[in-house]
């Protein structure tokens, strides 16, 4: 087993982008290293585009599934406004890994909202570990567009500690066979990512 600390991290998106499997791939990779996971999931209206939120909680024995507000080490989103809202669950040390995508929540298209302005310059203002990633514009999501979150998930996995073959196994276990080429391939660009320096 590979050591590493009590990890709690949140993912956050909208439906339709993968938020519920790539937890089940962080579960399962952190399985295969032996430690104990607890999972929960809150979302809305999560077929037509409502938030969705996972709580992963990782370490030796985990008590309960819920991460507190505050506390988590890290928090991976897959569009900017979701990231904001789940900000304040983000520990002072903590990492945020965030799409640059924009998915307009109903208010804002049916004009009784605004969408947030300046929502890099509020997440580095609560955190000095902020990696931006334009996922649409990498290969292969270019090719593939719904493997963003897996690509998205190599580069949180970098920072994880856990033997990038365990995610390999666990990528393979989560999907059908017949996507887990294009997949793989999109978990290795994240897991090779370089972040442009702050």
């Amino acid at each position: 087993m590979t050591a590493i600390k009590k990890t709690d991290l949140l993912i956050a998106g909208v439906g339709g982008q993968g938020t519920l499997l790539t937890g089940k791939i962080i579960a399962a990779a952190a399985q295969e290293e032996g430690y104990d996971v607890k999972t929960s999931e809150t979302h809305g209206m999560a077929q037509r585009g409502g938030s969705v939120v996972i709580h992963v909680r990782i370490a030796d024995r985990v008590c309960a599934p819920l991460v507190p507000k505050g506390e988590a080490d890290f928090l991976l989103a897959f569009e900017k406004l979701e990231a904001l809202r789940f900000l304040p669950w983000l520990s002072p040390e903590g990492m945020v890994v965030v799409n640059c995508q924009e998915i307009k929540p109903l208010p804002v298209l049916i004009g009784v909202s605004t969408y947030p302005e300046g929502v890099a310059g509020r997440l580095r203002a609560r955190s000095r570990r902020v990696i931006p990633v334009d996922a649409a514009q990498m290969e292969p999501v270019r090719r593939h567009p719904r493997t963003a979150n897996v690509l998205l998930l190599g580069i949180l996995a970098r920072q994880l500690g856990l033997p990038q073959e365990s995610w390999r196994r666990a990528i393979s276990r989560s999907l059908p066979p017949h996507h887990h080429r294009i997949n793989q391939e999109a978990f290795d660009a994240g897991w090779s990512f370089q972040p442009a320096r702050q």
